[in-house]
């Protein structure tokens, strides 16, 4: 063979490696790394997400940032990463609420569609709180006090699953109280342990910051049984009130057509780090437990309650805001 020849499949071989070359992508994660907590600062949402976020920038060596974005019933902060690019730089983190979106409201995008489920961070469910200093020392007292007084007795919610469980809850106990809505449980627990409200539904994962202060008392949980982090509390089941029963999730979403390698490799991530000495103890002080889900485990629990939202809606037990 001639030294023409050679030089020719040399050409040959290099141009035939070259796309391979042009195909290769850069180690993910390259730059930060934002998660976007779609509600404000210190509720069970931004808390969990900033147990995960610590984790997930000592496995990576890249920053973890989480940003607040409240607003909207967490549309603001979902919009924001629904127009990102799908490179694996912008996570929106929020709760349950998120598939409630398009039955109580017109969202600037479709809440399944342009979004990519990445992973589910915790279960939780909510808490019916009371100040300390109220005349309501348990569900009964409450219920006969309001009975007695239609629409005087206020409660705060931090957002539309709260909302609808306290709905859920004051049409089975057949009492007419008025609802507060706030952009976010750290707001609620400002009025609530100040006495300027006397009664809220939190998650778990706020409830169990405010315990040790002594200025709130749990009336009741909305899960079907006792929590084990609250085993002296009451669940709304056996309080004959099982209509409002409901357990949610912390839940992280890339924008649609994220990368199959950029979400398995956070999901596996994710799962890690809930096994973590740290990101264990601190779901654990939030009263959250880990739910290690693959993307497609996610994806059919998420159309699963876009199915009960719709359900919901179409009987009115989900009015639109």
């Amino acid at each position: 063979m001639t030294k023409i020849g050679l030089g020719r499949r040399a050409l040959v071989a290099a141009g035939l490696a070259m796309p391979a070359i042009a195909r290769a992508q850069p180690a993910w994660p390259s730059r930060p790394v934002r998660i976007v907590v779609p509600y404000a600062p210190g509720g069970g949402t931004d808390v969990t997400n900033r147990a995960y976020a610590e984790a997930l920038t000592r496995r990576f060596g890249s920053a973890f940032v989480v940003e607040n974005r409240p607003g909207g019933n967490g549309i603001i902060g979902a919009e924001a990463v629904s127009r990102s690019p799908a490179d694996g730089t912008a996570f929106v983190a929020p709760n349950i609420t998120h598939t409630m979106l398009r039955h109580i409201t017109n969202p600037p995008f479709d809440p399944i569609a342009d979004f990519t489920p990445v992973a589910l961070l915790a279960s939780y469910c909510f808490v019916l709180l009371a100040y300390v200093d109220s005349p309501f020392r348990d569900v009964p007292s409450l219920v006969e006090y309001a009975r007695q007084r239609p629409g005087e007795v206020a409660y705060g919610t931090a957002d539309i699953a709260s909302a609808y469980t306290a709905a859920q809850f004051t049409g089975a106990a057949g009492v007419d109280m008025t609802e507060v809505r706030y952009q976010g449980s750290g707001q609620a627990v400002g009025n609530l342990t100040g006495g300027h409200m006397p009664l809220a539904w939190m998650s778990t994962a706020t409830v169990m910051t405010l315990l040790p202060g002594g200025k709130v008392r749990p009336l009741a949980v909305s899960s079907s049984r006792r929590s084990a982090f609250l085993p002296d509390t009451p669940s709304l089941q056996e309080l004959g009130y099982g209509a409002a029963n409901f357990d949610g999730w912390f839940g992280l979403f890339g924008p649609a057509r994220l990368p199959e390698a950029i979400t398995n490799q956070m999901n596996g991530a994710i799962i890690e780090a809930s096994r973590t000495p740290a990101v264990a103890e601190r779901l654990r002080t939030l009263a959250v437990e880990p739910w290690p889900a693959s993307p497609t485990e996610m994806a059919s629990i998420v159309a699963e309650d876009d199915r009960r939202w719709a359900a919901a809606a179409a009987a009115g037990r989900l009015p639109r805001t």
